[in-house]
């Protein structure tokens, strides 16, 4: 079952969070978790967006965002996107 639609707004925050397949950890090592960090620092000043809190588990992620524009789909598509990308080469 696909979840419900997101409400995207100027200037929200949002709890979004992200999930290995099968709750499989989804950092092999610190340097996984230093890598998405950056990459997320890089996007939010890409899409005019502030992290307000994070928490990297072993098995997901969670960050609060403040978006100044209505683009949270697209900030988190190319975030995953260019992270996912770090796994597969690893």
């Amino acid at each position: 079952m696909s979840r419900a639609l997101r409400i995207v707004f100027t200037g929200a925050m949002y709890h979004v969070t992200s999930r290995g397949d099968r709750r499989e950890s989804i950092f092999a090592d610190e340097q996984d978790r230093i890598s998405l960090l950056a990459i997320v620092e890089q996007d939010l000043e890409r899409f005019d967006a502030q992290m307000l809190a994070d928490c990297l588990v072993d098995t997901h992620d969670h960050f609060v965002l403040h978006t100044r524009s209505a683009n949270l789909s697209s900030l988190m598509r190319h975030t995953q996107g260019r992270f996912k990308a770090i796994l597969i080469d690893r």
